[in-house]
């Protein structure tokens, strides 16, 4: 039996469940970030810029992935030394490729000299999107930048230089500062009122003191100044267990994998052990997740649009992680809620199936993703009549992993109903099966008002 086919049997062993509250035992968990095109929201740079940057551009560095058989760049971003020895600090998204198909592409690092030199990787933290790389030819000690101390804790408003070579036309520095850890996010992201553009991905951003306190990753695009940064601990648990070790020299999907699958299983026991906050909409109870997990955002039809009142609430939890061909690892959900007295039960029917048949699953296989694979059930919610179309399509290249939807409508009352939908990507066969479930048995009826 397939891995699909034994889930379409196992769900719907859970579907059947559902009627029976505590069915199943329930386990203990912003905005995806791109980065911008360069533009002017940086303050002009201060003296204490400039002097952070003078004393740290020698340990700076443009990381670069070559394709091997032409020596031309796929991918540039920035990196700095953390060791004498030539250990490099960058983002996971920066080498990745480096890292999965190490047979096409090399690293090359370019220093403020501008004398490339190939370098190596030794790991990588997917969660934190994180590498470590080293230098491949042994050559005289280099200056390297110091970690800022655990102790020394940060204070909100506190001046930061980010340091990085953007869009590839030089080293450069932008001035911000430290507003806190960004709210929501599944890891500590640290929130820097700073401007970080394309190819600075991977650079330091120092203190005062020129210490490091944490690596550029990405910045929001619909605001200015919003940029975020991997704290500085992360990057010291990496160089502190991987500095030692050989390198990486054949695909590394396996390891990719295996972390990638240490994440969707803290997402779900987060998400599983944090209680859904019940949306009351007419007679029926959605579940919504917490605010402390999800950032939610909802709408409503204007009051004086009297044929029919529409509510929707979408969700997602900020947990998407960076995994080569795309980002994975992350649950989105949406409900909308229908109440319309003045609609006959045909007319009301046919709006609501026409919004359901709206929902699209990836039906047709891609390099990446196989066909979906669903069943759809009717099922009894406490006495609540249920239509539940569940799909899964497994990831080709990270084996163990899929992307599960769930999409449930109401029946139990002919011009009122809710619909919602949960997406769950990269997820486990039995985490999958585990959040369609809980997901489910969220929505009540609670009685006619």
């Amino acid at each position: 039996m397939t891995p699909l086919a034994r889930w379409l049997k196992a769900l719907f062993l859970v579907l059947c469940m559902l009627g029976a509250p505590g069915a199943m035992a329930q386990a203990a968990v912003g905005a995806e970030a791109t980065l911008p095109k360069p533009g002017s929201d940086a303050a002009p740079i201060s003296h204490d810029a400039q002097r952070a940057y003078q004393s740290s551009r020698d340990k700076l560095v443009q990381i670069r992935t070559l394709l091997r058989n032409t020596n031309t760049q796929s991918s540039v971003g920035s990196g700095f030394f953390v060791s004498a020895d030539g250990l490099i600090m960058t983002n996971f998204h920066v080498a990745s490729q480096l890292a999965l198909e190490p047979e096409r592409y090399r690293g090359v690092y370019v220093p403020v000299d501008g004398k490339q030199a190939e370098v190596e990787l030794l790991a990588f933290d997917v969660a934190h999107d994180l590498a470590l790389l080293r230098v491949k030819d042994a050559g005289p000690q280099r200056p390297a930048l110091s970690f800022r101390s655990k102790d020394q804790a940060l204070e909100r408003g506190e001046r930061l230089y980010s340091l990085g070579n953007p869009l590839d036309i030089g080293f450069a520095v932008t001035e911000g500062t430290y507003n806190g850890l960004v709210q929501r996010s599944f890891y500590p992201r640290i929130f820097f009122g700073g401007a970080i553009n394309p190819g600075m991905s991977g650079g330091p951003v120092i203190d005062e003191a020129g210490l490091v306190i944490g690596i550029n990753v990405s910045k929001r695009l619909d605001g200015e100044l919003l940029s975020f940064l991997v704290p500085a601990e992360f990057a010291q648990a990496l160089l502190a267990r991987a500095a030692t070790l050989n390198p990486i020299t054949r695909k590394a999907q396996a390891e990719v994998t295996r972390q990638l699958l240490e994440h969707q299983d803290q997402v779900t026991k987060r998400f599983t052990a944090t209680a859904f906050k019940a949306q009351k909409h007419g007679g029926y109870s959605v579940p919504v997740p917490d605010d402390a997990l999800a950032r939610c955002w909802g709408r409503a039809r204007d009051a004086d649009f009297k044929a029919f009142d529409l509510v929707r609430t979408n969700c997602q939890l900020d947990s998407q992680v960076f995994a080569g061909e795309t980002t994975t690892g992350f649950i989105r959900l949406f409900f909308e809620a229908y109440d319309a007295p003045r609609f006959s039960a045909l007319r009301f029917a046919r709006m609501y199936s026409d919004s359901m048949a709206n929902e699209r699953f990836a039906m047709r296989g891609t390099s990446r993703m196989t066909a979906a694979e669903c069943s759809e059930r009717f099922i009894d919610r406490d006495g609540m009549a249920m239509r539940a179309v569940v799909c899964m399509s497994a990831y080709r290249k990270l084996r163990g992993l899929y992307n599960v939807s769930v999409l449930v409508t109401s029946v139990n009352r002919p011009t009122q109903g809710v619909q919602g939908r949960m997406d769950a990507h990269g997820m486990s066969f039995d985490n999958g099966l585990a959040l369609v479930a809980y997901y489910l048995n969220g929505f009540k009826w609670e009685g006619a008002r």
